[in-house]
């Protein structure tokens, strides 16, 4: 029961902060949804340090890996809200920033979970 509400109050935090960044970044003007790339970089970046930390001794323990990577960064990274907004790209025959959006989205979010883990490695 702990486990369960330690990633509901971690995944309700991230939503929000998600949610935030999106309202702020996401550009009504270009279309471009800024605040979700943002969410899902930062987020990878984290649990990159988190569960790098996790596995370097030990450094964080059990509760706070559900707490910060299965709750607040699962909160507040969004596949779903990635793959509508590709959708409305594709829908609106926008392919070159699907395109962009989608392969810097992949590329970008790969390179920062391994720089989380490469940081907590070797600092």
């Amino acid at each position: 029961m702990k486990a369960l509400l330690l990633v509901f109050l971690g995944g309700g935090f991230g939503s929000t902060l998600r949610f935030l960044l999106g309202k702020y970044l996401n550009s009504s003007a270009t279309g471009i949804p800024y605040g979700t790339f943002a969410a899902n970089i930062l987020g990878s970046l984290l649990i990159g340090i988190i569960l790098g930390m996790a596995a370097k001794n030990q450094a964080i323990n059990q509760q706070h890996t559900l707490l910060l990577a299965t709750g607040f960064c699962g909160g507040f990274t969004t596949f779903s809200t990635f793959a509508y907004e590709n959708h409305v790209f594709l829908k609106s025959g926008d392919f070159m920033t699907f395109f962009l959006y989608t392969i810097a989205s992949f590329v970008i979010g790969f390179a920062a979970v391994f720089l989380g883990m490469f940081v907590v490695k070797y600092f």
